[in-house]
């Protein structure tokens, strides 16, 4: 199975953290843009605002591979932050509390920062003009 799949690993990486990035921007231009349609507005000086901003700056980042083991960090941390602040008081179980998709983000998000961008990233491309 590795020869069939596993020779594909740094394009499926990108891939995966290219439509994962513009995922969790998506979050942030809901809640800062108003787009997708929202049920209320987000005044940026709140903590939904916040957030909304670290989800709509990181994830692109993340997507387009600047940064990204930063990017990456912070957007990990606030998922946990989230998921702590936001699901947690409804109980422990993630499927019982609606926090799934701010775990899976967490850890995603925290094997990307400890991963690195890998190719089709800025960051890749950068340091290769570096070393020439």
């Amino acid at each position: 199975m590795r020869t069939v799949i596993g020779r594909f690993t740094p394009q499926v990486f990108a891939i995966m953290r290219i439509v994962v990035g513009l995922l969790f921007a998506c979050h942030g231009t809901q809640k800062i843009l108003g787009w997708p349609p929202r049920e209320f507005p987000v005044k940026l000086a709140s903590m939904a605002g916040a957030s909304g901003m670290i989800e709509l700056v990181c994830g692109l980042l993340i997507a387009v591979g600047f940064m990204t083991g930063i990017a990456a960090f912070i957007a990990s941390g606030e998922m946990a932050a989230a998921y702590f602040i936001a699901h947690f008081p409804q109980g422990w179980i993630p499927l019982q509390n609606k926090g799934e998709l701010a775990v899976v983000y967490c850890f995603v998000f925290l094997f990307i920062a400890a991963h690195s961008a890998g190719i089709w990233s800025l960051d890749n491309s950068l340091t290769k003009r570096n070393r020439t």
